[in-house]
């Protein structure tokens, strides 16, 4: 009967510290309203956040509409306008960044790109 019990405290404090080392959801991802379509680790009707992290792990560059930019731009550009074909056919709803909104989606996407497994 202790194993049992001990087993389970055990179990319970892993789950614990499972929960707190992993990454959450910023708050800008819900402002955005990502949360609709992305998770950090699981596909939901987007790729997961860090799917696209190790995606563009060690790319400098990325190609929106035949323009190359460098690639936080890029991918800011490409949250900003929408579009689809990097992930599938599902397009991703265009983010109006202009001004401070602009400022915050490059915030989400610099940590979308620290989310690359090391």
């Amino acid at each position: 009967m202790k194993s049992i019990i001990g087993s389970m405290v055990v179990l319970a404090g892993l789950m614990i510290a499972g929960s707190a080392m992993a990454e959450e959801m910023p708050a800008l991802a819900k402002k955005f309203n990502c949360i609709a379509c992305h998770a950090i680790d699981r596909k939901v009707v987007g790729p997961a956040f860090k799917d696209i992290a190790n995606k563009y792990k060690g790319v400098s560059k990325f190609t929106y509409n035949g323009k190359e930019y460098p690639l936080v731009e890029g991918l800011v550009t490409k949250v900003s306008k929408g579009g689809s074909g990097s992930w599938g056919t599902m397009p991703m709803p265009p983010n109006d960044a202009t001004g401070a909104k602009q400022a915050e989606i490059t915030e989400l996407v610099k940590f979308v790109l620290g989310l690359a497994t090391k």
